[in-house]
């Protein structure tokens, strides 16, 4: 099975190599972001290591390159930081696992070999629901082909929406998943990003798939691909 590690330090890539080896695999090292991409692109590899402070292109643009271009191998990604927003990031780019600095070798191999287990079973690079397309790993979203530009909580809102079309969401159940906080379902916060997400949607071309519940919260009008 081939590796690839992606490691600016060089003690540290060569220490995953000789380790990795040990254990049986073929393994390609690169502390380049810039040249992961190109690894990536014109090799095939059963896992990537992949750490996220690299030079040319850090580890989140590295993932999101991958999964843009539909090549779904296994990510491991590394970082030194352990807050919990750079691991949600990691995990939106499209990263499959997370490991924080320092940590145990048999952890790492673990991991490896169950992300390897699994393997790469294709996923969508893009969420549709009539006109509207969003790729969560580039965070982007097309409505009729034109791009529209979000501020991160509408994206969060649209990519919500789009992954559950029908489904009902109270304004608490929105505090929670897009805000993480328990704030009063009362507070007009939620209605206030919902009209503005609406209106930036509707700027680019006619669109008004996001219905209100009356007393309840709003729902995504499903709708099949547009032809």
């Amino acid at each position: 099975m081939r590796l690839l590690v992606v490691e600016d330090n060089a003690r540290m890539a060569l220490l995953l190599q000789r380790g990795l080896v040990e254990e049986g695999y073929v393994v390609d090292v690169t502390g380049d972001g810039l040249e992961a991409m190109e690894l990536t692109a014109e090799r095939s590899y059963d896992a990537v290591v992949l750490d996220v402070m690299l030079p040319g292109a850090d580890g989140f643009e590295v993932c999101s390159d991958m999964r843009r271009a539909g090549r779904w191998t296994p990510v491991l990604m590394l970082t030194a930081r352990d807050e919990v927003d750079w691991r949600v990031r990691g995990l939106e780019c499209g990263a499959d696992d997370y490991l924080v600095k320092p940590f145990a070798f048999a952890e790492l191999t673990a991991r490896l070999r169950a992300l390897v287990r699994r393997g790469a079973p294709e996923r969508p690079a893009t969420l549709t629901n009539g006109a509207l397309r969003v790729d969560p790993s580039a965070r982007r979203v097309w409505n009729t082909d034109q791009e529209v530009i979000l501020a991160p909580t509408q994206f969060d809102l649209i990519e919500l929406f789009v992954r559950h079309p029908g489904e009902v969401f109270s304004r608490s159940r929105l505090l929670t998943e897009v805000w993480d906080i328990a704030a009063d379902p009362r507070s007009n916060v939620v209605d206030q990003h919902v009209g503005s997400l609406r209106r930036k949607l509707a700027e680019v071309a006619d669109w008004d798939d996001l219905e209100t519940v009356r007393g309840i919260g709003y729902r995504l009008r499903p709708l099949p691909p547009a032809g």
